[in-house]
C-alpha cells in the first residue's frame, strides 16, 4: 500500500498537451473554469509535435466541404460515421481561422496560404507550417494563448496513473510526481483524456517514448467502451538507417513528386495500387512488405534525387536536415524508407461532444474514436479532429450536466497491480516485437491467437507493486495489446488499415464497428467514497 499525499479540486481535469487537450483547455479557461492540465512530460512533448505534414480543411478556393467529406469517407472504406465526418470537414475552416488568429503561423506564397496535396485527397488542401513542422507550430501557438488564462494550471512531469471513480462516475485523476515521487489526487466533475495514441505498442513506430496509450488503458479499466481497435494505421515512409529513429518521411514528399523504389531502382507501386504512390497509406505499406518480400530488401527507397536542393530544404526543413545528418541528401541520394506503425483510428468511443460512457469522462483526439477515421485515416485529418473535437468537448463540460462535485471522502492509500521495476523493460520490449510481427500491417489468426495468449499471460502475472510510471506504462502496453489483438482476430476480413492474410477480401457482414468493453471496473480501481 502506497499513501496518498494530498487531494486538490479542479472544475475540470485534461490529460494531454497535444492540440486536442491545448484547444480544450483554452476553451475552457475562456469560460472562466478552473483547469488543470496534466502531461507526463513537458507540454511541447506530445504527437502533435511530431507532426510534418499538417493539417487538412476545405479553405482554399479551388476546394469545397463537400471533397472533404467525400475524400475523408473513400479512405474510412465504408466505417465512417458520416455525421462525425461532417462536424469534422464543416466547423474545420472556422477552427483553422481560430488557430490563426491565435498566432499559427502558417506557410504562405506571398498573402495566401500554401497549401500540399497528400494521398487519397482530391484537391491541395493540407495547410503547413515551417515546410514541415505544422504541429510544433500549433502546439507553440496554443500554448501561447492558454498561458493568457490564470485559472488555467499546467502540472508538467506529472504522471496519470488511473482515473478514480465515485459510484459508476468519473471523479478525477490518481496521479505520481515524477519529482517529488509523490501519489496525489486531482478531483474534479470532468475528466478530458487528450492523451494520444500507443505506438510504442510496436517495434517500430514513428511515435515518441511516451505514446504508451495510458488514456486508453484507463478508460478501459473505468468500464468505457472501446471501438475499432483492430484499425492501426502504418506510415509507410519512415527513415530506415543504422543509428536513426523511426523519423517519418512526410506523405508531403510524395505530394511533390517523390517516388518510390525497390533495390533495383525500378518504381513498384503501379504493380500494386493505380494510384501508385498516392495510393491511401495501408496500400503504400502493403505494398512495400510485399516489394521487400518479392526482392528479399531490408527496405525500399523513397527518391527525390534532381530537384533543386534549397527548394527542397525551403518546403521540407525539417527533413532534409534529419536525413543530411544521418548521411542523406535528399536532393542527391535515395533515401532507405520501411513503414512503421503511426496511428489508431480506434479507441475510447465518444458522441460528437467527446463523452464517453462513463459519466464524467470524456476523450478528444487520438486517444478517442468519433467515428471520423473509420478503417484508415485520411492524411492530415488527425490534427483538424483533433482542434475540432477538443473545441467541442470545451463546450461541454462546464456546463454540459455532469454535476458537481461532491465533497466525498476518500480513501488514503492505494495499491495497483503492476510490474516489477526490473522487469518493465524486458516486458515492453516484447510486446512490442509480438505485435510487430503478430498483429502489425499483415496479420493471421494463428499469430493473434498466440499473441493473445501471451499477453494474457503476462496481464495475469501483475501484482500489487509499488507505483512507478514505467511498470504502470508496461501495464497498460499488455492490456492493450490484448485488446488490439482480440479485435483483430475477431474481424474476419480484410478492410483499410487491417488486412487479414487468411481473410484477404472485405465482407459485407463486416460492415460494422467492433467494440471491447471491461466485465466491470477494475477491482483495484481507486474510488471516492
Amino acid at each position: 500500500m502506497q499513501r496518498i499525499e494530498k487531494s486538490l479540486t479542479f472544475d475540470a481535469l485534461i490529460v494531454g498537451s497535444g492540440i486536442a487537450g491545448l484547444r480544450a483547455a483554452v476553451g475552457l479557461a475562456e469560460s472562466g473554469a478552473r483547469v488543470a492540465l496534466v502531461t507526463k512530460d513537458d507540454p511541447t512533448d506530445s504527437n502533435t509535435g511530431y507532426a510534418q505534414g499538417g493539417i487538412a480543411a476545405a479553405v482554399s478556393e479551388e476546394d469545397r466541404v463537400e471533397l472533404h467529406l467525400q475524400d475523408t469517407l473513400l479512405a474510412g472504406d465504408g466505417l465512417c460515421d458520416e455525421e462525425a465526418v461532417r462536424v469534422l470537414v464543416e466547423e474545420g475552416p472556422e477552427r483553422i481561422q481560430e488557430l490563426i488568429d491565435w498566432g499559427t503561423r502558417f506557410d504562405r506564397e506571398g498573402t495566401r496560404l500554401a497549401f500540399a496535396r497528400e494521398g487519397a485527397h482530391s484537391r491541395r488542401r493540407v495547410l503547413h507550417a515551417q515546410g514541415d513542422s505544422t504541429g510544433m507550430e500549433i502546439v507553440r501557438a496554443l500554448l501561447a494563448r492558454s498561458r493568457q488564462f490564470p485559472s488555467l494550471v499546467f502540472f508538467s512531469r506529472t504522471f496519470s496513473v488511473d482515473l478514480v471513480l465515485e459510484g459508476e462516475r468519473c471523479a478525477g485523476l490518481l496521479l505520481l510526481d515524477e519529482r517529488s515521487r509523490e501519489i496525489w489526487l486531482a478531483r474534479a466533475p470532468a475528466v478530458l483524456l487528450a492523451s494520444g495514441g500507443a505506438g510504442r505498442l510496436y517495434r517500430e513506430t514513428t511515435n515518441p517514448p511516451q505514446a504508451t496509450g495510458d488514456g486508453m488503458a484507463m478508460a478501459y479499466r473505468a468500464g468505457a467502451v472501446m471501438v475499432d481497435l483492430e484499425f492501426v494505421q502504418f506510415h509507410p515512409t519512415t527513415l530506415f538507417a543504422p543509428g536513426a529513429p523511426r523519423f517519418l518521411l512526410s506523405e508531403a514528399l510524395r505530394g511533390e513528386g517523390a517516388v518510390l523504389l525497390n533495390g533495383e531502382g525500378e518504381r513498384f507501386m503501379a504493380r500494386y495500387h493505380p494510384d501508385g504512390e498516392l495510393a491511401p497509406r495501408d496500400a503504400v505499406s502493403r505494398s512495400i512488405i510485399q516489394e521487400m518480400e518479392r526482392t528479399g530488401d531490408p527496405c525500399v527507397y523513397l527518391d527525390l534525387t534532381g530537384r533543386d536542393p534549397s527548394a527542397l530544404r525551403a518546403r521540407f526543413p525539417r527533413i532534409y536536415d534529419t536525413c543530411l545528418r544521418f548521411g542523406f541528401d535528399l536532393a542527391k541520394d535515395r533515401v532507405p524508407v520501411h513503414p512503421s506503425a503511426h496511428y489508431f483510428m480506434g479507441g475510447v468511443r465518444t458522441d460528437l461532444f467527446g463523452r464517453t460512457s462513463v459519466p464524467g469522462l470524456l476523450a478528444a483526439g487520438e486517444v478517442a474514436c468519433t467515428g471520423v477515421h473509420g478503417a484508415n485515416r485520411l492524411a492530415s485529418n488527425s490534427l483538424l479532429e483533433g482542434v475540432v473535437f477538443g473545441a467541442r468537448a470545451a463546450g461541454v463540460m462546464p456546463s454540459g450536466g455532469m454535476g458537481e462535485n461532491r465533497r466525498s471522502s476518500w480513501q488514503r492509500t492505494v495499491s495497483l497491480r503492476s510490474l516489477p521495476p526490473g522487469d518493465t523493460q524486458e516486458v515492453a520490449t516484447a510486446v512490442a516485437e509480438i505485435l510487430w510481427k503478430q498483429a502489425g500491417i499483415r496479420r493471421e489468426g494463428a499469430a493473434l491467437s498466440s499473441a493473445i495468449r501471451q499477453l494474457g499471460a503476462w496481464e495475469d502475472s501483475l501484482s500489487p507493486e509499488p507505483i512507478c510510471r514505467e511498470g504502470i506504462e508496461t501495464r497498460n502496453l499488455i492490456i492493450l495489446g490484448g485488446l488490439v489483438c482480440r479485435s483483430a482476430l475477431d474481424r474476419e476480413e480484410s478492410r483499410g488499415a487491417h488486412y487479414r492474410h487468411d481473410f484477404p477480401v472485405r465482407r459485407e457482414e463486416w460492415l460494422r464497428h467492433l467494440q471491447a468493453k471491461s466485465p466491470g471496473p477494475a477491482g483495484d480501481l481507486p474510488r471516492l467514497a
